[in-house]
């Protein structure tokens, strides 16, 4: 029979003399639990990458990616964006073959001289600058050789490129849909100028099509949790099938959260109707008009500063953040604060451009718009309530899980040692209201007298082995908007 105090390794009728003293953990935190938050970065590799397809690789240096993806491949370069952008977060890649039946991209330079003096063509692929030299009197045929031996020379980027009388063809080294978003661009600096005679002209050639099928990526991580998850595709297919996954993990009886981020280049119209035909609230698109790089390393360092923010607070906004590494698009190609409001009503994702040209994360939204029957619904507008209302729920569970592992349950009023690990409504309640007392002081539940009042913890009237609650937790919202009238007086 149980004693009055229940040890959970120290058997109660030991007859051999000694001191035997257990170690029990189960009171041992206190305070709000950590979260254990994973980026997954899934995109295609290339031959010449040593990591298997759709295999599950850690990257601890951006550098690892090119060995296991190969050099210049869409993952190396978003791999490199992302540790740019954040060196601290745990982060991880699928490699996907290229889809069999897709094409690259290619773009055309088309070069016209001769050079009637020296300069330099300050050449943008990607945003990588590669300075090409340029004698007096070279012909374009020769100015067009140099830049086609400039690109390829050039490893760690996405084109490779072959030139003809004048003219540079480029290639995306990868196929698919993704590969048009690559950009090449003369002369991005104010300052930057051809070399006298010359002239160049950047056209989009072939358009890319065919990306991957990210199901082989899905079932590679079936039974791991990510909360950050980047891709290059933004076609509806492969978005719909991770909008999918994510939600089945949202639930209840699986909690392993994962929100997706994508990038998307394209005119104001172009993004609009995008974020219209999404309405999801576990994916984010960050639209841009011409971006000096492509969309998907737009995606690659949005997420990896909004997931190392996120992880240290999933409250505060994310306004403000600087995205190293970004190139801002010209000046002609920024929305304007009209055209930002109508994106974001459209769930599609923001972000400004200081004085100094650095690119600002404006406000991250989901593209969740219209509940099921179709009316406006803002519950899931913003990510920060997303990735809140998530914390809580981990801190709440973790608690539970802490304080009444192995736990007997018994009726409020129940007669019992204090010794013995049994749980009731009301102990239950006590440890919910103390993780709702934290989670205020930390800033992440408003309202915590209402939380108290509102509190339901009870045993269910069905099955005597369950205890059923509801939290009704105000999450603290984000300072975005302030507005006065100034009533002056003369």
């Amino acid at each position: 029979m149980p004693d009055n105090v229940t040890f959970n390794t120290i058997p109660i009728d030991i007859r051999t003399p000694g001191q035997y003293v257990e170690v029990d953990n189960s009171k041992a935190l206190k305070g709000l639990p950590n979260m254990n938050r994973r980026i997954l970065f899934i995109g295609n590799k290339l031959p010449a990458g040593t990591a298997a397809a759709a295999t599950l690789q850690r990257i601890n240096a951006a550098g690892e990616a090119a060995g296991l993806f190969g050099r210049g491949s869409v993952l190396h370069e978003m791999l490199v964006a992302a540790r740019a952008a954040n060196k601290e977060t745990d982060m991880w890649a699928i490699g996907l073959a290229d889809d069999a039946g897709g094409v690259s991209a290619t773009q055309t330079i088309t070069i016209t001289g001769p050079a009637t003096a020296a300069g330099t063509v300050s050449l943008y692929v990607n945003g990588q600058l590669l300075n090409v030299g340029v004698a007096a009197n070279d012909t374009a045929t020769t100015i067009a050789t140099a830049v086609a031996a400039k690109i390829n020379a050039y490893l760690d980027g996405p084109f490779t490129a072959a030139s003809a009388v004048g003219v540079v063809t480029v290639t995306h080294r990868h196929k698919g849909a993704f590969t048009t978003d690559a950009d090449v661009r003369v002369n991005y600096q104010a300052d930057e100028k051809l070399p006298a005679g010359v002239a160049i002209v950047i056209a989009a050639g072939v358009a890319g099509t065919g990306n991957p099928d990210v199901a082989t990526a899905l079932a590679a991580i079936s039974e791991e949790a990510f909360y950050t998850v980047v891709v290059p595709y933004a076609d509806a297919t492969n978005i719909a099938k991770l909008e999918t996954e994510f939600n089945n993990r949202w639930g209840g009886m699986d909690m392993r959260t994962g929100h997706l981020f994508v990038g998307k280049a394209g005119t104001h119209g172009d993004l609009t109707a995008f974020g219209s035909a999404r309405n999801s609230p576990h994916s984010s698109v960050f639209g841009v008009k011409k971006p000096p790089q492509g969309s998907y390393n737009w995606a690659a360092s949005m997420a990896a500063v909004v997931e190392f923010s996120g992880s240290i607070d999933p409250a505060r906004p994310f306004q403000t953040l600087v995205v190293p590494g970004l190139m801002a698009p010209a000046r002609a190609d920024r929305f304007t604060r009209q055209e930002r409001d109508l994106l974001l009503r459209d769930g599609i994702s923001t972000f400004t451009v200081d004085q100094g040209g650095n690119v600002l994360i404006e406000r991250v939204v989901t593209t969740y718009q219209v509940n099921g029957f179709g009316i406006e619904d803002v519950s899931y507008l913003d990510l920060e309530s997303k990735w809140t209302a998530d914390y809580m729920r981990f801190a709440f569970r973790a608690r539970i899980g802490l304080r009444f592992p192995r736990y007997k349950l018994a009726d409020d009023g129940t007669s019992f040692a204090p010794g013995q690990p049994v749980a009731t409504p009301r102990m239950i309640r006590g440890e919910l209201l103390d993780v709702a007392r934290q989670l205020e002081l930390v800033g992440i539940l408003e309202g915590f007298e209402q939380f108290k009042e509102q509190l339901i913890v009870v045993r269910s009237a069905s099955d005597v082995n369950r205890v059923n609650a509801i939290l009704p937790a105000n999450l603290v919202n984000q300072f975005r908007v302030f507005a006065a009238s100034v009533q002056f007086i003369l």
